[in-house]
C-alpha cells in the first residue's frame, strides 16, 4: 500500500534561524498593560504636579507672609518705642513739675521768713523810734525847766553843781558827732559847754581852751561837778564830768554817744573846777 504523500511547502530560507522578536503577546494584553503604564506615568505626574503646586503655592505663602510678619513686628518695635519714648517724656515733665513746685514752695518759705523778718524789723524801728521821740520829749522838757530855773534865778554853787548835772543827764543817749552842739547830737566840749551854760558859766569851745579853765584839782581830790580832761593840759583831746563815785558823763565817741563811763577804764589827765 502507497504511503500517502505529504505535500511539501517551501521554507523560508531564514527559517532556521531563530527570530530576534519577542513572542507578541495578544491585543488585550497589550492594551492592558499600556494603560496601565501609562496610568502610572500620568499618576506620577499627576502626583508630581500637585506636589510641585503644593510647594509653589506654600513658597508663595511664605513669600507673602514674612513681609506681612516683618512689617507687623517693625509696626509693633515701633509703636512699642514710641510707648516708652512718651513715658519717659512723662516721667521727664512730671519730674521738672516736681521741682518747680519744690522750688516754688521753698521761694515761698523764704519769701514769707523775709516778710515777717521785715515786719519785725519795721515794729522793731517803729518802737525805738517811739522810744526816742519820748525821750527827746522828755529832755526837751528837762531843758525848758532848766533854761527857765537858771535865767531866772541864780543858784547856790551846790544848786548849781546839781544843775549842770541833771542838763547832763539829760542828755544821756544822745548821738556823738563831731563838731556838733546840739540838740540831739554833741562831741565832747560841746556837751561840757552847753551844760555849765545852764548856770551862767561860759567857757570855751574845744578840750583844749577848757582844760585851761578855772582851779586845776589834783586827780585824788576831784569832786562832782569838775571839768575833767585826757592829754596834756592846753592840749586836751577830750573833756567830761566827774559825777562822783569813780564815774564820770562824756559824749564819749560815734559808737557810744553820750554815756556814763567808769573812770577806772579810762582814767583821766587832769581835772579843773570852774564853780
Amino acid at each position: 500500500m502507497e504511503e500517502p504523500l505529504v505535500p511539501l511547502v517551501p521554507m523560508s530560507h531564514t527559517a532556521h534561524i531563530r527570530s530576534h522578536r519577542k513572542p507578541r503577546r495578544n491585543a488585550s494584553s497589550s492594551i492592558a498593560v499600556r494603560a496601565g503604564v501609562a496610568g502610572g506615568i500620568l499618576s506620577t505626574v499627576a502626583v508630581a504636579g500637585a506636589s510641585a503646586q503644593a510647594v509653589a503655592a506654600e513658597s508663595v505663602t511664605q513669600t507673602l507672609e514674612l513681609p506681612t510678619l516683618t512689617a507687623d513686628l517693625a509696626t509693633q518695635a515701633a509703636q512699642s518705642a514710641d510707648a516708652t519714648q512718651q513715658m519717659a517724656a512723662d516721667y521727664q515733665l512730671q519730674a521738672e513739675r516736681d521741682a518747680a513746685a519744690e522750688a516754688a514752695a521753698k521761694q515761698a518759705d523764704k519769701d514769707l521768713a523775709k516778710a515777717k523778718k521785715e515786719e519785725a524789723r519795721k515794729k522793731a524801728a517803729e518802737e525805738a523810734e517811739r522810744k526816742a521821740a519820748a525821750e527827746r520829749s522828755s529832755r526837751d522838757s528837762t531843758r525848758t525847766t532848766l533854761t527857765t530855773n537858771s535865767a531866772s534865778t541864780a543858784p547856790p554853787a551846790s544848786g548849781s553843781v546839781e544843775t549842770v548835772i541833771s542838763f547832763l543827764e539829760a542828755q544821756l543817749g544822745d548821738a556823738y558827732v563831731l563838731g556838733a552842739t546840739g540838740p540831739n547830737a554833741w562831741d565832747c566840749s560841746s556837751l561840757v559847754q552847753a551844760a555849765f551854760k545852764q548856770v551862767g558859766v561860759s567857757l570855751p569851745r574845744v578840750s583844749q581852751d577848757q582844760s585851761m579853765q578855772g582851779t586845776d584839782i589834783p586827780l585824788s581830790q576831784i569832786q562832782r561837778g569838775d571839768i575833767l580832761y585826757w592829754g596834756g593840759k592846753g592840749s586836751a583831746y577830750h573833756v567830761g564830768v566827774y559825777l562822783g563815785g569813780g564815774k564820770y558823763l562824756d559824749a564819749a565817741n560815734p559808737s557810744k554817744g553820750v554815756v556814763i563811763q567808769d573812770l577806772s577804764g579810762y582814767p583821766a589827765s587832769g581835772a579843773v573846777r570852774v564853780l
